[in-house]
């Protein structure tokens, strides 16, 4: 039999879906891990990267760091961390913490530089602070790159969240540890586009929500909330 058939004998077999070991437990755990590295990424680079667009300061180390992180190896960078922390879920999470900051720091620092500077000298004109200005102007207009730095930090961490499965926890990559350690090409294959479509999945959801902030832009003319 092709790996193709197999392939789809692996993802139509009912034994699959159920259990600790079942693609929906599995599917979950993989979603675990995504939403704490975003969430933790977040709360790190997002904030960083609103002051770096809206000041200006410090943006040419923030362009090379990004970049520097970017060229990071996430395996041999999680055989690392596990080898100094032990196996468990802070490596891994720390790990793909560091893929995930530079497209979220990216995504906001490029999305304030992005506002027409004459937006901004308007509401000083008007009278705003610097609060004001980063709140209720930069942000709503640089929201959908914003978004679009987050929908590539989650495409990647979810591509990647497989590593997890090399430290001995769950995810989607279990199928691909497990089936690679008895041969099973099929069990392999399956885990493979289990992670595909939810990774198409997820960018379908982002995609729509970039288009959302899109539409909902404010006008560029600054009015007191």
């Amino acid at each position: 039999m092709s790996v193709v058939s197999d392939t789809i004998d692996w993802l139509s077999d009912s034994t699959h879906w159920s259990g600790d070991d079942g693609v929906p437990n599995r599917l979950v755990e993989h979603l675990g891990y995504t939403a704490e590295t975003i969430a933790i990424a977040g709360v790190i680079a997002i904030p960083i990267g609103l002051w770096i667009g809206h000041t200006g300061r410090f943006r040419s180390f923030a362009v090379g760091l990004t970049g520097a992180m970017r060229a990071l190896p996430t395996l041999g960078l999680l055989t690392a961390i596990a080898l100094y922390l032990g196996i468990g879920l802070t490596a891994p999470l720390v790990a793909l913490v560091i893929l995930a900051v530079p497209p979220l720091l990216a995504g906001a620092y490029a999305g304030i530089e992005s506002v027409d500077r004459q937006t901004i000298d308007a509401a000083r004109a008007m009278g705003m602070n610097e609060w004001q200005i980063l709140s209720k102007v930069e942000v709503p207009l640089a929201l959908p790159i914003i978004v679009g730095g987050i929908r590539s930090a989650v495409l990647q961490v979810v591509a990647t969240a497989t590593v997890a499965a090399y430290v001995g926890l769950g995810g989607l990559g279990r199928y691909l540890i497990d089936g690679q350690a008895v041969s099973d090409y099929a069990q392999m294959a399956g885990g493979s586009v289990l992670v595909i479509a939810l990774a198409l999945a997820l960018d379908a959801v982002f995609a729509a929500l970039q288009g959302i902030a899109l539409g909902r832009r404010p006008k560029t003319h600054p009015s007191h909330a």
